[in-house]
């Protein structure tokens, strides 16, 4: 494919994109296929000669497309939003054709400076602390992960690797081993599984403190567990606190057990993978108070703030932590001018060592909406889930499982777990809408997350009709 043709293809592939998202509506949102479906659709080993691209586009509708889940159809609720804006797909593609691979500043210049820029961009719009921007001189600093999951880990990595330092300097005769066999890390109940399994692979032990009536952790809980743990000779390093879990969005008790990990010497990471979006908008910036107790903070505009996956923002109040932890500087990947201090290394804040340019999608995304535009979007997922929780709330049959703060409403019949169970089956057998389940204490709930940037109140009112439509069917079915 030369330039000439890719120009032509290229505007093909823009206009296929462009009706496929415009028509998503009527495409059926969970697919029928059965495991295995594509193997026998496509041969077995790769074509000898050239394939021509209409082939190609015409075998994505005919091969892919009925083996897809529309993320971003407006009748998609499960989950929780995977974001998607025109803006950050035309800068995705400028990141491919770019193709560099940021790991320093030398590698190119500008993929490492924009980035530093856009996070103390999105650092000032959240009004976070000013100790975790880089600005000119500042200790602190954001980085693009690409999950929560991979933010999660790296700080508990710092942390563990912070925790050996320290009480190695303090007592020499200390062996890294065994000061490991005694750390613990801490999280809810309610947090994500990638917390625990941040854990297995740092090779610490992780504990779970018990949420509160509305699913949050609260200092008395954190406390108790903190105190029976160092009676027992074990050394409490890292906790995790979610501001928007992924059962239901409930949000731990920041400004309770913040300073009780300030008090004990512990790395406080917050995990704000959804609700952290929500942050640029004044009405729910209080969500986010007690993060000035933490050593690192991190949510996904990739599922809420319009930038396209992957697109994790992670900032630390202390770089030299999260660097320190981590930094390898083999001659091939020195350059002049890494000991300037004005510039930073990406490689040393991550897992992989190669990074696209990932930077280009918020900065397209964030001059083309502008705070205010973005600021709309995330307001009315919030005033859709209020209209929905009110649909649910006027059918005496259901009720409402935990508070509705954001974009996530739970709910569930009165009724056995297997009635839900029941009803959740018909709704997704239906694939009409698609919703996920949670477990709340020892009840089953349905989520239903507004997650579309094309969902309406019209398709909410219409899958409440469903929903609706579907439980008086399955009644009648078990009176019968």
């Amino acid at each position: 494919m030369n330039s000439g043709e890719f120009r032509r293809r290229g505007k093909e592939m823009v206009d296929f994109v462009a009706d496929y998202l415009e028509g998503i509506e009527g495409r059926q949102v969970y697919p029928d296929v059965e495991p295995g479906y594509l193997r026998p659709l496509i041969p077995t080993s790769a074509p000898e000669e050239p394939d021509t691209f209409e082939d190609i586009l015409n075998d994505v509708e005919k091969i892919i497309m009925p083996g897809v889940t529309h993320w971003h159809s407006p009748y998609f609720f499960a989950y929780f939003p995977t974001a998607n804006s025109y803006p950050a797909l035309l800068a995705d593609i400028l990141c491919g054709a770019i193709g560099c691979i940021g790991f320093s500043w030398a590698a190119s210049p500008a993929c490492t400076e924009l980035e530093t820029v856009m996070m103390d961009w999105l650092g000032k719009m959240l009004k976070l602390p000013e100790a975790f921007l880089a600005g000119q001189v500042g200790e602190g600093g954001g980085v693009i992960q690409g999950s929560a999951s991979e933010a999660t880990l790296m700080a508990l990595l710092a942390a563990r690797t912070k925790v050996v330092r320290r009480l190695q300097a303090a007592s020499p005769g200390l062996t890294q081993g065994a000061i490991m066999e005694k750390l613990v890390a801490y999280s809810s109940d309610q947090a994500h599984s990638s917390v625990e399994r941040a854990g297995l692979i740092g090779g610490v032990k992780l504990k779970v403190i018990p949420s509160d009536g509305k699913f949050a952790m609260r200092a008395s809980a954190l406390q108790e567990v903190l105190e029976r743990d160092k009676a027992e000779g074990l050394i409490p390093f890292f906790l995790v606190a979610t501001l928007g879990t992924t059962s239901c969005c409930s949000f731990d008790n920041l400004l309770e057990v913040g300073p009780i990990c300030n008090e004990e010497n512990m790395w406080l990471h917050i995990d704000a993978a959804y609700a952290g979006s929500s942050f640029i908008c004044p009405e729910f910036r209080h969500l986010l108070n007690g993060v000035e107790f933490a050593d690192s903070f991190n949510f996904n505009p990739h599922k809420w703030l319009l930038v396209n996956f992957d697109c994790s923002a992670m900032w630390v109040k202390k770089r030299t932590d999260l660097i320190g932890a981590f930094k390898l500087d083999p001659l091939y990947l020195k350059h002049s001018h890494q000991d300037s201090g004005l510039i930073t290394d990406y490689r040393h804040w991550q897992l992989p060592l190669g990074r696209r340019f990932r930077s280009l999608k918020m900065w397209f995304v964030f001059r083309m909406y502008g705070v205010k535009g973005l600021q709309t979007y995330i307001r009315k997922h919030v005033r859709l889930a209020r209209e929905f929780e009110c649909l649910v709330r006027q059918d005496p049959r259901f009720e409402i499982c935990a508070e509705v703060t954001l974009g996530l409403v739970c709910f569930r019949l009165k009724g056995s777990n297997k009635l839900n169970e029941d009803l959740l089956e018909r709704i997704n057998s239906a694939k009409k809408i698609h919703l996920v389940p949670c477990h709340l204490r020892d009840k089953f709930v349905l989520r239903f997350a507004i997650c579309s940037r094309s969902v309406e109140l019209t398709h909410v009112q219409q899958s409440w009709e469903h929903i609706r439509q579907l439980t008086t069917d399955l009644l009648r079915a078990q009176r019968d």
